[in-house]
């Protein structure tokens, strides 16, 4: 019973299944038409789409059409930076090494100039060496002469005479307090001065007219030169009668680079010993005068005095250095307030004293006291304290005897 039920109701289920798909297959069947009533569509009643979404697209598109614009204009105007960048840098370099060349170019001509300078020195010292030595042989062979002539004087006043080696010797010493040994200083104006300084006693010359208040002692050289058969120039020899050349310091410093002016040096240079006996003969001629101008209360202390730096060994220097350097002293109304402060007043404010180191010590002591009270009576204006240093230390080289 049960088998028969199972196998009926399979049956049911199969032809079931059959007359579905069966139904389901056939074509073109015809459908009733609905008789409900249907809604017919218009144009009217149809809606447009959105339009938001598609204005946000074309937006975004131009945005980034615009930025690429930019990223371009920037990458273009780098390229063209770069490009003016590169070609600045290669005519830095350009300019750079054109320098250089001309720099190496220039330093090869100084080289070269410098060169030819120094030969030009060199030939010219050694023209000078050979000319001095020519002038110092007929020198020596006129003293000679001169010493073979006439007997040499016996020393006056307990002060000894020097040798013509001595002379030349302290000679050389004055050219270098003065100057510095520098030829180039033999024609000169000092700063804060009125007058010329020549030679190597730097011999005041003063300009036509003008006053002469520390004595005008140059044109004396000219006359010794001269005398001495020293052919000077025509302009030097006119200029001895109508006074320096030169008003003013600028003018000599102009006139320095003239050649007269280098060949009068020269002159000068060539003829320093018979400078040297000049100031020698001038400082001798003024040892007895400075004791008759001494006051009677003072003569002894003064002639003590001298003849006790005249006789220690370098002490001659020391009288023949300060009497070419400030003067003798012997008018007692020169100097600032009535105070003069040539050899004299050294002499006179000088420690009593006897041949030796003491006397040398002495007189350079009272040397510097005497300066000192000129800067102190001097115009402040003049400013003459700023030599007193310069002073100071010349007269400290009389305390060393040097070997003649």
């Amino acid at each position: 019973m049960n088998n028969k039920s199972l196998i009926s109701l399979s049956l049911l289920v199969f032809f079931g299944v059959s007359a579905c798909s069966s139904t389901s297959q056939k074509p073109n069947q015809t459908v009733k038409k609905s008789t409900i009533p249907q809604k017919v569509t218009t144009s009217a009643s149809i809606r447009p789409a959105p339009a938001v979404k598609t204005n946000t697209t074309n937006q975004w598109h131009a945005k980034q059409r615009q930025i690429a614009a930019q990223k371009e204009q920037v990458r273009l105007a780098y390229n063209q930076a770069w490009q003016q960048q590169q070609i600045q840098e290669k005519a830095q370099a350009q300019a750079r090494a054109r320098n250089l060349r001309m720099q190496q170019a220039n330093l090869q001509q100084n080289r070269l100039a410098q060169q030819y300078a120094a030969q030009q020195m060199q030939r010219q010292a050694q023209q000078r060496a050979a000319q001095q030595q020519k002038q110092n042989a007929q020198y020596l062979a006129m003293l000679q002469q001169r010493n073979n002539a006439t007997p040499r004087p016996q020393p006056k006043g307990n002060i000894a005479s020097l040798t013509a080696s001595e002379i030349r010797t302290i000679g050389d010493k004055i050219f270098r307090n003065e100057s510095g040994g520098d030829i180039d200083k033999l024609v000169h104006w000092n700063v804060g001065e009125n007058f010329a300084s020549m030679g190597i006693g730097h011999f005041t010359w003063y300009p036509s007219g003008r006053r002469n208040r520390y004595g005008n002692t140059f044109p004396g050289l000219l006359d010794h030169l001269q005398a001495n058969g020293v052919q000077l120039p025509v302009w030097v020899q006119k200029a001895r009668y109508n006074g320096a050349p030169w008003r003013t310091r600028n003018e000599l410093k102009y006139a320095k680079n003239s050649q007269q002016v280098k060949e009068f040096q020269n002159l000068l240079y060539n003829t320093r010993y018979l400078q040297a006996s000049y100031i020698f003969e001038r400082a001798k001629r003024a040892m007895p005068r400075l004791v008759k101008a001494t006051p009677p209360h003072l003569r002894a202390h003064v002639a003590q005095n001298l003849n006790a730096v005249a006789n220690t060994r370098g002490g001659w220097y020391a009288l023949i250095d300060y009497v070419n350097f400030k003067g003798e002293g012997l008018n007692r109304r020169g100097g600032y307030k009535g105070q003069n402060w040539g050899l004299l007043q050294v002499l006179e404010n000088m420690r009593p004293s006897q041949p030796g180191q003491m006397a040398l010590n002495n007189f350079a002591d009272s040397a510097i006291q005497v300066l000192a009270r000129r800067v102190r009576n001097s115009n402040p204006s003049r400013g003459e304290s700023r030599w007193m240093r310069g002073w100071t230390i010349r007269c400290n080289t009389y305390r060393q005897p040097f070997v003649i």
